[in-house]
């Protein structure tokens, strides 16, 4: 009796190392068209939250913080531009004179705004990959098993590290 009420001890002692999950998960990335979407988990991140959890890592940190600030740059310009392509647009559909040269500048705005939004891409990998470069394993599952074992002295356990 002693003997089976030692196994089940042991067994619920383990059981509780494998569900503590922490908040140090990887974070995966997808590539989608014009970028990349970030997911910890099944959880999909924007940028806000990506730099919350990025935070604890210093140079991720700085690396992502800077990626933010190019994103908003890159959507400045971007909006900028597409205001003026529209403008125009919407003036000529509605039968008035539309300025093409608004249009005209507004696409290189477009223009210049792809490369600024793909070196934000980088930046922004770039600090994934040192945030999860630096992640600590979360339990003892990531550098050890432990495994029931039937030998000729009986039931047991056998933990492998």
């Amino acid at each position: 009796m002693k003997r089976i009420a030692i196994i089940i001890s042991l067994l619920n002692i383990t059981l509780a190392f494998t569900f503590g999950q922490t908040s140090t998960d990887s974070i995966s990335m997808k590539k989608v068209c014009g970028g990349y979407q970030f997911y910890q988990g099944n959880q999909r991140l924007n940028m806000d939250q990506l730099v919350k959890i990025i935070k604890p890592n210093e140079q991720a940190y700085k690396q992502i913080q800077s990626a933010k600030s190019t994103s908003t740059l890159a959507s400045i310009i971007g909006f900028a531009g597409g205001f003026m392509v529209g403008w125009p647009i919407g003036t000529a559909i509605a039968g008035g004179e539309p300025n093409w040269k608004l249009a005209g500048i507004g696409a290189g705005l477009i223009v210049v705004s792809i490369p600024i939004s793909h070196t934000c891409n980088k930046k922004t990998q770039e600090a994934v990959r040192m945030y999860n470069k630096d992640l600590k394993p979360t339990s003892f599952w990531d550098i050890s098993e432990l495994n029931m074992s039937i030998n000729e002295n009986g039931l047991g356990l056998r933990f492998n590290f």
